[in-house]
């Protein structure tokens, strides 16, 4: 059996050889699984900033599933963090807020669908591990008994990743030239096709 750790770089693997379009669908599904756990949290456990991403978020999977119009709210969403206190280059005596796990997916997420680049697709990934790994550390330090092997956890989120990736490269064709505009029905049964079982945390 391949170790997280091996599933990992076939994630990778797979993020480079992909093309832009399904690199943007696969963050923003990712994104999206991190984000809707975030609201499941109970309320005092929610950040704020995360949950005003929510309409980025939105944004995102517009433009991935074929509506054109939705990069200049996208474009104007990134703009904002950048011009935010939440970006900054002061380490830890700056506002983490942008640093948690569903915040940095959607944030990369974004980027991924701006410019289509392997990396952004690739940290996204990686923070949904981030995420297995927090959850554990939290698990821990409340003294939960039964947990689940670390490892599994992580390796079934990364097989979890490589069944989206399956998923999404079925629509390859389709998706190809996504970034200029789809037909409204195409988007649509796309979004049932696509964006409902990527969305899905089982």
């Amino acid at each position: 059996m391949e170790t997280w750790q091996e599933l990992s770089t076939l994630v990778q693997e797979r993020l480079v050889a992909a093309s832009s379009s399904e690199r943007k669908v696969f963050a923003a599904g990712v994104a999206e699984r991190l984000m809707s756990w975030h609201e499941t949290l109970p309320e005092d456990e929610q950040a704020s900033f995360t949950l005003s991403l929510r309409p980025l978020l939105n944004s995102v999977w517009e433009g991935v599933l074929g509506d054109s119009t939705a990069f200049t709210a996208v474009n104007r969403g990134v703009a904002e963090y950048m011009l935010s206190d939440y970006c900054h280059n002061d380490g830890q005596d700056g506002p983490d807020d942008a640093d948690e796990s569903a915040a940095a997916a959607v944030l990369h997420a974004a980027h991924a669908y701006l410019f289509g680049v392997s990396e952004f697709a690739v940290w996204t990934s990686g923070r949904a591990v981030e995420a297995v790994e927090q959850r554990f550390e939290y698990l821990a330090e409340q003294e939960e008994e039964d947990l689940p092997d670390p490892d599994e956890a992580l390796a079934a989120e990364l097989r979890r990743q490589l069944r989206d990736l399956d998923l999404i490269a079925q629509r390859a064709k389709e998706l190809r030239h996504s970034s200029l505009g789809l037909p409204i029905d195409t988007s649509i049964r796309l979004r049932v096709e696509l964006r409902t079982p990527l969305s899905s945390r089982d």
